[in-house]
């Protein structure tokens, strides 16, 4: 059923069209002059407007020149009885779908209401294929994200465990679906679970599901993550957040390939390839005894380091017009440009939050400028709180994030000092092999820098 608008200065032929529609299950309202209408229009959701050409004061081509300055995006069906070439084609370059001369066909009628309505479906589930498609894009131009892209294309196809490394905000979890979509699974589910999101008495059943009668308020069996994701992915976001007790009940999910529901008796195959994020150190987790080591082993086998917004600040300029233009289009906004002096305070701030942040920010910038945005826009949409990023590091966030952040940038400020592994070693006062250990922990290219030099 759709929601019509007829517009036409003759009551009868308002009376008929009306009757018709309402008979093929539609709502049909009447009006009969043009003013009235762009009132309607302004106030009502219509699905499809069908208006007379030649009508007193403002006629229909009139209308559709209001409509299109209006930015309504509702389909628009002409009539006329005195309906020529050059007025269909003026009518066709407004924006109309159709044009049909009087007397009306009440079938043509119907089967063009129809198929117009039909196309508008169809437009809507293209763009909200896009939408999806968009949420999911990872969006980059710079070296930095290139070479994880191309690690990305690398691994994908296998059934090598990956482990994400970076900071929260960096768009974790787009590369992990990123590394479903392009493996042999792509056709099976791709199911998360944030592990530092569920209270550690829960998190078994959450992942392992469990039977009806397990535990109180348990009325229904339910389905674990594993078993949702059999024959898929499986996700794990933020491990290094998981309780020690389910890190050993995890562990032998992996060895095993099957899990037993929370209250069953019986264990269950599951075919499952686990992704794992954190934005914490592992290896010093495990130090401490806050992470099994042996599951440590199980999981970091092809470690894979997402770089910070702020080590990837050339990827800026299209990441903002990416958001800009998804968030516009969800909420049906007008798409505003940047200016090239809002691009570079973009690029001057810190970023703790990361992409998630910038996204947050561009929204902001939507609601607060004009038709353009602008640096002073750009200022103000900031927190205000914050401080810019000094020496390359982030003016916010954990302190266990900025302190990994200082140690990375002092590695490579001694690298580029220096020719020689061994002597930036001695310079930091490690060993060489130390700084070896150290350099891949924080993710930096020994190789690459080789390169560049």
């Amino acid at each position: 059923m759709a929601n019509l608008l007829i517009v036409d200065d003759d009551a009868n032929t308002l009376a008929s069209l009306s009757r018709a529609f309402r008979l093929a299950g539609h709502e049909a309202t009447v009006c009969d002059n043009a003013g009235r209408a762009l009132d309607l229009i302004k106030t009502q959701r219509f699905d499809l407007v069908l208006s007379d050409v030649v009508m007193p004061g403002k006629d229909g081509l009139s209308l559709l020149e209001d409509l299109k300055n209006l930015g309504a995006q509702i389909p628009t069906v002409m009539i006329s009885g005195q309906a020529n070439i050059e007025m269909a084609v003026r009518a066709t370059r407004l924006g109309a779908v159709d044009f049909l001369e009087k007397p009306l066909s009440t079938d043509k009628l119907l089967l063009t209401v129809d198929n117009v309505l039909r196309l508008k479906r169809l437009e809507e589930e293209n763009r909200q294929l896009r939408q999806r498609v968009g949420r999911h894009e990872i969006v980059h131009s710079g070296e930095a994200m290139r070479r994880v892209m191309a690690q990305v294309e690398r691994v994908a196809a296998s059934e090598t465990r990956v482990c994400i490394l970076g900071e929260t905000g960096t768009g974790k979890e787009l590369v992990a679906r990123a590394l479903h979509e392009r493996s042999l699974r792509r056709e099976g589910a791709f199911v998360t679970l944030n592990c530092a999101a569920v209270p550690s008495e829960l998190i078994e059943s959450e992942l392992f599901g469990h039977e009806k009668g397990a535990f109180t308020g348990a009325t229904v069996r339910h389905l674990g993550k594993f078993e949702q994701a059999h024959g898929g992915t499986l996700f794990l976001d933020e491990i290094g957040d998981m309780p020690l007790v389910m890190q050993a009940k995890l562990l032998r999910v992996l060895e095993e390939n099957q899990i037993e529901r929370v209250g069953g008796d019986r264990p269950i195959p599951v075919e499952v390839r686990v992704i794992v994020a954190t934005h914490r150190n592992l290896d010093e987790l495990v130090q401490r005894g806050a992470f099994r080591q042996d599951l440590y082993h199980r999981i970091y086998v092809f470690p894979l380091r997402l770089p910070p917004l702020r080590e990837r600040t050339e990827d800026i300029p299209r990441l903002a017009e990416h958001f800009a233009r998804q968030v516009s289009e969800q909420n049906a906004w007008k798409p505003k440009p940047f200016t090239p002096e809002a691009i570079a305070e973009l690029q001057r701030y810190g970023w703790p939050g990361n992409v998630r942040e910038l996204r947050n920010v561009v929204e902001r910038l939507l609601l607060l400028s004009g038709d353009v945005i602008e640096v002073a826009d750009v200022r103000l949409a900031l927190p205000q709180a914050s401080a810019p990023a000094v020496a390359g590091l982030p003016a916010a966030g954990p302190l266990a994030g900025r302190v990994e952040a200082f140690e990375r940038e002092v590695i490579l400020s001694e690298l580029k000092r220096h020719q020689r592994m061994t002597d930036a070693a001695k310079a930091l006062g490690l060993e060489r092999s130390h700084l070896y250990k150290k350099c891949q922990q924080l993710g930096i290219d020994l190789r690459a820098m080789r390169k560049g030099e």
